[in-house]
């Protein structure tokens, strides 16, 4: 099994950092579930998905999602140009 980490745009042009192993059913619970979305992206919808990344276990995925939040917004929208999410 996969998992991804993946940057979403919200409405507020923010961006949200997360991992999950199904990016559609991930990005259906952000912008449609009160009870299984995000907090910060419940207020903050729609939101749309501008990146992902695929890695082979939940332990790369966490680092790399701890990597990419430690990153200044001028840096994750670089990361983001430079390989947009397929499914965007």
């Amino acid at each position: 099994m996969s998992w991804f980490v993946y940057i979403l745009r919200c409405a507020d042009n923010s961006l949200y950092t997360g991992i999950t192993t199904d990016i559609h059913r991930r990005l259906e619970e952000h912008n449609h579930c009160d009870k299984k979305g995000a907090k910060y992206t419940r207020a903050r919808r729609p939101v749309v998905l501008t990146y992902q990344e695929s890695l082979d276990n939940r332990s790369l995925a966490c680092k790399r999602e701890a990597a990419i939040k430690k990153m200044s917004r001028q840096q994750k929208l670089t990361l983001i140009k430079t390989k947009p999410s397929s499914t965007s």
